[in-house]
């Protein structure tokens, strides 16, 4: 069977990145479409002879990729796949367009529908409009963002087979695209289980862990204002394009240590008090990462985190998307009361065996 693999952006790494790393591992000899590719950040899990970028090279390639987002939808329906058995799509916002007409195949593993062009255009609109160039800014977006979306959900009968990670994306597919889809929880990497289960000795400092994607949507800030309320130490773990502003929020008890290869990730998750989980996510690997490594978390109740993390068990809750409430889940919150194996075994619920078995 020959096999095309295509998503959306190369140029960070994240979640999706993650999941679209197993289906090249699944499927070796299948090239890699995508949109933009950043060889620097991700070449060493998608070599650059395997990848076909949409955009030629005398496009500046750059991470702001909003810059390019009304020439996507013709990029994606320009790609030919007539040579292709399947396509296993992996998309945030546009690849689920791609044009096959049923022969090949295409399966499409929807992280999630474009959030800047359903649940959160409002909040997206309202930040641009800031600044001396904000109104040039809104009026572009009004005018793109109505495009996209309907191309959107024009093109969101193509597919042959929706998958989703979670629940929360299988109702948005329902709210937005009118189509059913098939949920297939993401796995973390095995490598997770391999070594050694025991968790490591606490150091002398106690601290709380984030690591993500350094996004508005991930409301880092939450955490950060909260920590600094409390005077409470919290590492960040990440890139991403709010580092500037994060920064500036953050008191003397903030450190933002960058990217972290596994083994310093393991053990700093391991010696956390717990992880936070501050904004609602669509699924979300890291809880299930901290679980794995011994060690709660803390999350809204929202979305994914819902079904990754059992109450009491596996990490608490807090309700709303405020400091306060985050204060008030911080300052009560008792590692104690968690026990790591628990931790653990939660965990092993989604490794990448059975996630490969409901892909294939």
């Amino acid at each position: 069977m020959k096999v095309a693999l295509v998503h959306e952006l190369l140029t960070m790494r994240g979640g999706a990145e993650r999941v679209l790393r197993i289906f090249a591992d699944m499927f070796r000899d299948a090239p890699i479409y995508t949109l933009l590719y950043d060889e620097s950040k991700l070449g060493d899990w998608f070599p650059k002879e395997r990848v076909h970028t949409g955009l030629t090279t005398h496009w500046p390639l750059t991470t702001n990729h909003h810059v390019h987002l009304s020439r996507f939808p013709s990029i994606v329906e320009s790609w030919d796949f007539s040579d292709y058995d399947l396509v296993l799509s992996s998309s945030s916002a546009f690849v689920h367009g791609i044009i096959t007409n049923g022969s090949p195949r295409h399966i499409c593993y929807v992280h999630s529908p474009a959030r800047y062009l359903w649940d959160q255009t409002h909040d997206v609109m309202e930040r641009a409009s800031q600044g001396l160039l904000g109104p040039i800014k809104q009026k572009y977006l009004q005018h793109t963002f109505h495009r996209l979306r309907q191309w959107d959900a024009e093109v969101a009968h193509r597919p042959d087979q929706l998958i989703v990670p979670s629940k929360e994306v299988q109702r948005r597919c329902e709210l937005y695209w009118r189509r059913e889809s098939e949920v297939v929880h993401p796995p973390i990497d095995d490598c997770w289980f391999k070594e050694s289960d025991e968790r490591l000795a606490m150091s002398d400092q106690q601290y709380f862990l984030i690591t993500s994607t350094l996004a508005r949507y991930k409301q880092i800030d939450l955490a950060i204002e909260a920590c600094n309320k409390l005077n409470l130490s919290l590492k960040i773990i990440g890139e991403g394009p709010d580092e500037k502003r994060l920064r500036s929020l953050a008191g003397p008890t903030v450190e933002f240590l960058g990217y972290k290869d596994h083994a310093e990730l393991k053990s700093l998750y391991a010696n956390a008090t717990a992880t936070i989980l501050p904004g609602k996510e669509d699924f979300g690997l890291v809880p299930i990462e901290s679980m794995a490594c011994g060690t709660p978390v803390i999350a809204l109740n929202k979305g994914g985190a819902l079904e990754t993390v059992v109450e009491r068990e596996t990490g608490a809750f807090f309700d709303e998307s405020t400091v306060e409430s985050l204060s008030n889940a911080l300052s009560s919150f008792d590692s104690s009361g968690f026990n790591a194996d628990h931790c653990r075994s939660h965990a092993k619920k989604f490794q990448r065996q059975q996630f490969e078995h409901s892909i294939r």
